[in-house]
């Protein structure tokens, strides 16, 4: 077989099969946005301070005196995690004294919140935290419950790749489907802190799977043209729908089990997609690097039927011509003339650098500067946004397509450590404020550089092969123009002996 491209032109850039694909695959993105951004709603902690229950002797000076005042950041404020001894007090407010005048605060004993918290209900009628008190000596257990959701991603990156190039595309898709919906709807009944965090793995490795397998999907089944904007403004764009619309849902429903209620009935829309939509939506290219040629043609010819087209008599025609140079596969690349025209390897460094450029540049800046402060955030905001979609446009063209759902997989396996590792990144702030910037904002530099030693892939066709990826300067020596990349009269790469890694 040729490139998949050349053979597959006669579908066309544009027609209906590649619509109904491109708008299916896109709005499956935004319940993806919807999943990983809950638990800023539901993790959410209230201001709180110790619960003071009702005492007859407890005068009203008293009751607003109970609260120490501490010193946070700079700021003077209520305790969230003290008071005053409630038997003291109830004896001071019973001799009549009055707190600051009769009686000086500082040599009051203080003890910790033995009858438990008062929330403020001006936001949140519930999260996490008020349900199970996670705060003060329990604290941690709010980024370590968001951290549960990233070991998940860093399981199903795992699992789900190999399952997708071993299954296809779209039986995990909808596998990852129902698993998100049965593990969100569990959630909302959790009885406990713990029972929580464990759904909370699975409700990111469905999640993560889901991505990928769409992703990969979208990758190999449209057309060039509509490949850029799928990969570039069409997933992104309606990931970024998604947890932007999220807010609204949060805002109506403020109780954190209703609202994972909610959640988890947004795959539900999508199941019924399974025979309506996706019936005959496998990706050929998977299909055909399995094997299964006969099934990849049928797509092919339901494909140029809908699309108005005519298909040729044979579509895939077997070749031993395994070293064709790799010439005009399109980038991924968002709409703007910059990442139209400029390689992989640079521009994502570019943008790692000026993120994490300003992560530095931000503790520089006077508090009293919010305007400045606003704008260096949103810089630096765009530069992880455009590295996060370069990022994986860049790794679908690093892999060959028997292996890319795994590779692409893997790689999102090991950004896991990252978030995982992030909640307490930023719990570092409570020591110093500028620890996290300073973590992050180094490690991102760090990979800006390391990110110069990957092959450049600007311009090159998607590799089919193990062997045709091997030909990527970067990856292994360069394979000799000349090199018979397939024994004659058999499917072992034979270069595949002569390459060392």
């Amino acid at each position: 077989m040729g490139d998949y491209d050349d053979v597959t032109a006669f579908l066309g850039q544009k027609g209906p099969y590649f619509y109904r694909t491109f708008f299916l695959l896109n709005t499956i993105f935004i319940s993806t946005g919807f999943f990983g951004l809950f638990i800023v709603f539901v993790g959410a902690t209230p201001p709180h301070n110790c619960f003071i229950p009702d005492s007859g002797n407890l005068s009203q000076a008293w009751r607003n005196a109970i609260i120490p005042i501490v010193v946070v950041n700079g700021q003077q404020e209520e305790s969230k995690c003290s008071r005053y001894r409630l038997d003291v007090v109830r004896n001071l407010s019973a001799l009549g004294y009055i707190p600051g005048l009769d009686v000086n605060l500082t040599g009051v004993e203080q003890e910790r919140c033995v009858d438990g918290w008062s929330y403020s209900k001006d936001i949140y009628q519930s999260t996490i935290v008020t349900e199970w008190d996670l705060v003060c000596d329990n604290e941690w257990k709010t980024p370590f419950a968001s951290s549960t959701l990233f070991v998940g991603f860093l399981i199903g990156s795992l699992v789900s790749g190999q399952l997708s190039d071993r299954f296809g595309r779209k039986k995990v898709i909808f596998g990852s489907l129902a698993a998100q919906l049965v593990s969100v709807l569990i959630q909302a009944f959790s009885p406990s802190w713990e029972v929580f965090c464990i759904l909370f793995m699975f409700v990111g490795a469905s999640q993560i799977s889901l991505y990928i397998s769409a992703f990969v999907l979208g990758t190999e089944v449209l057309s060039k043209s509509m490949r850029e904007v799928f990969t570039t403004l069409g997933a992104f764009l309606h990931y970024c729908i998604g947890y932007m619309t999220l807010p609204w849902i949060a805002y109506a429903m403020r109780e954190w089990r209703t609202l994972l209620i909610i959640l988890s009935s947004v795959p539900v829309v999508y199941i019924p997609l399974w025979w309506y939509v996706l019936s005959k939506n496998q990706s050929p290219r998977w299909l055909y690097s399995q094997g299964r040629v006969e099934e990849a043609e049928a797509i092919l010819r339901d494909a140029a039927r809908r699309n108005r087209v005519t298909a040729p008599e044979v579509i895939f025609k077997d070749t031993e011509d395994g070293s064709k140079p790799l010439t005009e596969v399109p980038a991924y690349v968002v709409s703007t003339v910059l990442l139209r025209n400029c390689p992989r390897r640079p521009l994502l460094s570019a943008f790692l650098l000026i993120g994490g450029g300003m992560l530095f540049l931000i503790q520089l800046i006077p508090e009293n500067l919010q305007g400045v402060a606003i704008a260096v955030e949103m810089v630096g905001k765009f530069g992880f946004t455009m590295s996060f979609t370069v990022v994986y446009i860049y790794t679908a063209e690093i892999y060959p397509t028997v292996v890319r759902s795994a590779g692409v997989g893997m790689c999102s396996s090991a950004a896991r450590i990252g978030t995982i590792a992030a909640p307490y990144v930023i719990y570092l702030g409570s020591i110093n404020k500028y620890l996290p910037y300073i973590i992050m904002g180094s490690m991102t530099v760090a990979s800006s550089a390391l990110n110069l030693f990957l092959p450049e892939t600007f311009r090159k066709e998607l590799p089919e092969t193990v062997a045709q990826m091997q030909q990527c300067k970067g990856l292994c020596r360069q394979v000799p123009r000349n090199a018979n990349i397939l024994k004659k009269g058999g499917d072992t790469p034979a270069i595949l002996n002569e390459v060392k890694f």
